[in-house]
């Protein structure tokens, strides 16, 4: 028989799981992001498996475990009762998230309270009058990790005036946020109070739910990428409703970045962004790339500082929620003599699984994309604005395209012809990918890369942060 409670550990959330006879060899939690082992005690008639609802990755601290459903793996050993405990335990609040065990899967999510409670603190937020913060809201990729442009805002932020208070938006406390910063989880009360008196908000993609901006507060939207894709009111197809909802959008910013004059002429235009200031300061999260040879990424990731590395990193596609599998990162490996960093796009990160295998690290979880273009030899990728800025290091890029004229045509269009631009091999199928990186001369396209460079990282020059910075506090968006 096996028996199965959540207990509080000291402030670090368990599932404790018992049974009768000889404890089995193994017992954990296995989740498309995350893997957890248990504790195991007894070697009599009874066991004991506490499998703390935490885990660490990438050096970085425990927390709890992400938003998702996990498995629950036992490894029988020589025990004879290890079945998975079958009665239900409903949903339970922990430190740090709350959860439920379903009598085949464990639940996991942030400790935010029901829809109804949800609506009294949208109203709450809307009504809100209490003075104003010296205060930034950061937000990157809706939550999901904190990262990007906003990332490198808010470490120069704290190195210049250290005396402001940074809120981190997060979907669930699985998302490290920067030394220094208070972690909101989105829905808490907590989130919706720092987002109502921050001065500052900065964010680099649409703002969710709704948004009520006060008087004296200020709205940076620093995106997420130059554009090769079109995007907002360039996308195929004109719907009234998606066009309404980008100009009401645009209509929430003060403040736009763009990483160059080109990306300032697109991002206006597709979102409407008329006569508002727009910053032309190249951008934050690439500064490391001008500084950081990669090294302790390295050692993070776990390769060696003589391997070669090869990340593979594409956009997301509007007809699918995971990574696309147009790579075997696997036989990539393999045929290359290369470690494989699969990064997905953050919007495959919460519906995606971990890709695994021989010398194949996926890294979709990483919270640095700039560190690990840092760390690469060589960038695969298709239609991502990863392109334009690993084309700083001036390392080679390898364009993977399989699915070119249907992701042109019918689904997103480019504002460019990539085949005539790209300042890399272009490729159809992996096995043209793999003789590419082993037989083409990078030297071949370095009049198309200082082309691609001029244009697109002119101001990419590792002062970025700092200039924004500047710029915020010289209009008195924050104090110092």
């Amino acid at each position: 028989m096996t028996d199965a409670r959540f207990l509080d550990d000291g402030g670090v959330p368990v599932f404790e799981i018992t049974g009768t006879g000889a404890r089995p060899a193994s017992v954990a939690l296995i989740g498309r992001r995350a893997r957890v082992s248990a504790r195991l005690y007894g070697r009599g008639r009874t066991w004991r498996a506490e499998v703390p609802l935490r885990a660490a990755r990438w050096g970085g601290p425990e927390l709890p475990l992400p938003t998702g459903e996990y498995r629950l793996s036992i490894e029988a050993g020589e025990a004879t009762d290890a079945a998975p405990p079958g009665a239900a335990i409903s949903l339970t609040v922990l430190p740090g998230l709350r959860a439920a065990w379903t009598g085949a899967t464990l639940r996991v999510g942030p400790p935010v309270d029901t829809a109804e409670a949800q609506a009294a603190l949208e109203k709450e937020y809307a009504r809100r009058r209490e003075p104003l913060e010296n205060a930034v809201f950061f937000e990157s990729f809706y939550g999901r990790n904190a990262s990007c442009n906003p990332l490198a805002i808010d470490r120069e932020l704290a190195r210049v005036a250290p005396g402001v208070t940074r809120y981190w938006s997060v979907v669930d406390l699985s998302v490290q946020v920067p030394p220094g910063a208070v972690a909101v989880v989105e829905g808490s009360p907590e989130w919706w109070r720092a987002r109502g008196v921050a001065r500052l908000l900065v964010v680099n993609d649409w703002l969710r739910r709704r948004f009520v901006r006060r008087r004296g507060q200020v709205v940076l939207q620093t995106w997420h990428g130059t554009p090769l894709k079109r995007l907002a009111l360039h996308r195929p197809g004109f719907d009234p409703r998606r066009a309404a909802a980008v100009v009401r959008e645009a209509l929430r910013w003060n403040v736009l970045l763009a990483q160059s004059p080109y990306a300032a002429r697109v991002l206006t235009k597709a979102y409407a962004f008329l006569r508002r200031p727009v910053w032309i300061e190249g951008y934050p999260r690439n500064d490391a790339l001008r500084m950081d040879d990669g090294a302790r990424t390295r050692r993070a990731l776990g390769i060696g500082a003589d391997e070669r590395v090869l990340l593979y990193a594409p956009t997301w596609r509007d007809d699918r929620e995971a990574i696309v599998d147009f790579v075997d990162p696997t036989a990539l490996a393999r045929a290359t003599d290369s470690v494989v960093l699969v990064r997905g796009h953050s919007r495959t990160l919460l519906p995606g699984e971990d890709a695994r295998g021989p010398r194949v690290i996926d890294v979709t979880g990483y919270p640095d994309t700039a560190r690990l273009l840092a760390v690469a030899d060589a960038l695969i990728t298709d239609y991502s604005s990863v392109m334009f800025d690993f084309s700083i290091t001036g390392k080679p890029m390898y364009f993977l395209v399989p699915d070119l004229e249907h992701y042109r045509g019918a689904q997103r269009g480019f504002y460019f012809d990539l085949l005539d631009a790209a300042p890399g091999p272009v490729v159809r199928t992996q096995e043209e990918l793999a003789r590419a990186i082993g037989e083409v001369d990078p030297s071949i396209f370095a009049e198309r890369y200082a082309r691609w460079q001029r244009i697109f990282n002119a101001r990419d020059d590792g002062g970025a942060s700092e200039r924004v910075v500047a710029r915020i506090l010289d209009q008195g968006f924050v104090d110092r």
